[in-house]
């Protein structure tokens, strides 16, 4: 496995205790679909939320939610419609965040960033 899968999933780790730790219930991990893959899936609260975990080893690159570009948001915005049909959750409101976790595999060097409402779906033309 590469350095950079490794990081990838001991980040997801990360923001998945994370997460549990601020009250979201999380409902999926690495949901895949043949439309694209969410990292993670939760409620916060009663709103249904769609989060796409992006690790780095620093920000030299800039910061790690710009890797969250429009085509990726547009695959993540497709893999949650599905989602949400398949599991029958039309009823809720849903958001669309973005964790940025920067790390060298260290605890505690590790900065945690959650943005909430990163990107919204605006409806079917709405890209």
């Amino acid at each position: 496995m590469s350095n950079n899968k490794i990081l990838g999933n001991a980040g997801e780790d990360m923001a998945y205790e994370y997460l549990s730790s601020i009250g979201y219930k999380i409902l999926d991990r690495n949901f895949r679909c043949k439309l694209g893959e969410i990292d993670l899936i939760g409620f916060d609260g009663d709103i249904l939320c769609f989060i796409e975990v992006k690790t780095r080893r620093g920000n030299m690159y800039g910061n790690p939610s710009e890797a969250v570009t429009p085509y990726k948001q547009h695959r993540i915005v497709k893999s949650a419609l599905t989602y949400i049909s398949k599991n029958r959750l039309n009823n809720f409101m849903c958001r669309f965040d973005v964790m940025e976790i920067i790390s060298d595999g260290r605890q505690e060097d590790t900065q945690i960033n959650l943005i909430k409402d990163a990107f919204q779906y605006s409806g079917k033309y709405g890209y």
